[in-house]
């Protein structure tokens, strides 16, 4: 088992906080689109799919951040092995997570009407409380790694 030094896990603990800081913005901006009227509705559809555009970007950022060879999830587990479960499942909300995005993303850039904007709305508020939830779990993993708290500000 290799340990990592405290300037490696630093370094890799400050590109998280930067991560997390531009997922929240993102998060809120999707948000913000969400609360559009839908009695206009291809401002709320515009505004929708550019927060989810800008969303994907920053999730396809961390997801590259945390599973990279080199990576948050390749260090934490070299130095905790004991954490191999939490960090199974945080991975495979990365894919499904990614999937659901991109669904959404497809749904918005098809031609013609949304047929049911208050559903899809629904959908869309879902799917932000489960990047919420991805967030706190992956604050919980790290402070069990570490005991360090990665702000839940940013």
């Amino acid at each position: 088992m290799a340990v990592h030094g405290a300037d490696e896990i630093q370094n890799h603990l400050q590109e998280v906080r930067a991560r997390r800081a531009q997922m929240r913005e993102s998060l809120t901006a999707v948000l913000d689109a969400l609360a559009v009227p839908l009695g206009r509705p291809d401002v709320w559809r515009e505004r929708a799919r550019t927060a989810l555009a800008e969303l994907a970007h920053d999730f396809a950022d961390h997801v590259d951040m945390a599973e990279r060879p080199d990576g948050m999830f390749g260090v934490l587990l070299q130095d905790n092995p004991r954490l191999t479960g939490p960090v199974e499942t945080l991975l495979g909300e990365h894919a499904s997570l990614s999937e659901d995005l991109s669904a959404a993303l497809a749904t918005l850039d098809r031609d013609g009407p949304v047929e049911d904007l208050p559903a899809l709305r629904e959908e869309l508020t879902a799917l932000v409380g489960r990047f919420v939830r991805h967030r706190q779990r992956g604050s919980d993993l790290l402070w069990e790694a570490y005991a360090v708290d990665i702000g839940g500000q940013g």
